[in-house]
C-alpha cells in the first residue's frame, strides 16, 4: 500500500528527521514513512532503516491511523491509581487535628499517616503521597512549636526595650544577661499544650515548673574593672 502525504505532512515529517533533540529511533520511524511514500518497496526500505518487515509495517499502519503521534513510543507500564478525592480529603482533615487517642501517637508522621488511612478507609497510599501533599498544602503536623505567656502587664513595654538595646544600643551600654538554672529538671510545663488545629501546628509554653533553684547574684562593678558572685 502506497503511502501519500501532503505537503504539510511531508514537511512536519522531514522536521522529526532533521531535528536535533528528536531522539534517532523516532526520526528512523518518519524516514520509514517518507521512503514509503516515494515509493521504495517495504523490503529495501527495512535494509535501509535496519529493521525487520513487521517492524517497517508497524510504523506504517501507526502513522496511517494515528498520524505523528504514532510514530511515539507507548508506555507499557500499568495506569496508575489515583487517590479518590474523599481520601485526599480525609488526609489533610486529619492532618489539622492531633492523632486519635487509640493510635498512641503524639504527632502524625507521613508514614503513621499512610498506615492509618489504609487501616480506616481500606485505601492504600505510600508516605511519599503523602509528604507531597502536606508539602503542597504547607502542612507540618509532625512538628513543634513554643509560646510564651506572661504575666508581667508592663511584658510589651520591656520587650520593646530589650529589643531596642539590640537594634539601637546607646554607647557605653553594658548588657547583662541572667539565665537562673534549676537544680532538677523540670519536666512540667507552666501552660496546658495547645492541640493542632487548622489553623497551626500544635504549640507548647517553653516555660517549666522549677522543682528546685538555684539562684546566681552577680555584682559588676564598672570604674574598678572588678566583679563578684555569691550563691
Amino acid at each position: 500500500m502506497r503511502v501519500e502525504l501532503t505537503v504539510d505532512q511531508r514537511a512536519g515529517l522531514r522536521a522529526l528527521v532533521n531535528r536535533p533533540d528528536v531522539p534517532a529511533t523516532i526520526a528512523t520511524r518518519a524516514r520509514i514513512v517518507l521512503w514509503r511514500a516515494e515509493g521504495h518497496r517495504k523490503k529495501d526500505i527495512a535494509v535501509l532503516a535496519g529493521v525487520s518487515r513487521p517492524t517497517v509495517d508497524l510504523w506504517l499502519g501507526r502513522y496511517g491511523t494515528e498520524g505523528v503521534a504514532g510514530l511515539t513510543d507507548r508506555s507499557h507500564a500499568a495506569p496508575r491509581q489515583q487517590v479518590p478525592a474523599s481520601v485526599r480529603a480525609r488526609i489533610l482533615a486529619l492532618s489539622r487535628t492531633s492523632p486519635p487517642v487509640s493510635t498512641g501517637l503524639t504527632h502524625w508522621s507521613s508514614r503513621e499517616m499512610a498506615a492509618y488511612v489504609k487501616r480506616t478507609e481500606g485505601v492504600y497510599v505510600s508516605h511519599r503521597y503523602v509528604a507531597k501533599l502536606w508539602q503542597d498544602n504547607e502542612l507540618r503536623p509532625h512538628r513543634q512549636g513554643t509560646f510564651k505567656l506572661s504575666k508581667d502587664p508592663a511584658f510589651a513595654e520591656k520587650v520593646a526595650d530589650v529589643v531596642g538595646l539590640y537594634l539601637a544600643p546607646p554607647g557605653g551600654a553594658v548588657v547583662l544577661s541572667i539565665d537562673e538554672k534549676t537544680g532538677i529538671q523540670a519536666l512540667d510545663r507552666t501552660q496546658p499544650l495547645l492541640p493542632i488545629d487548622a489553623r497551626r501546628r500544635q504549640v507548647r509554653t517553653t516555660f517549666r515548673r522549677a522543682q528546685r533553684q538555684v539562684s546566681v547574684r552577680v555584682r559588676v562593678g564598672i570604674v574598678p574593672g572588678w566583679f563578684r558572685t555569691r550563691r
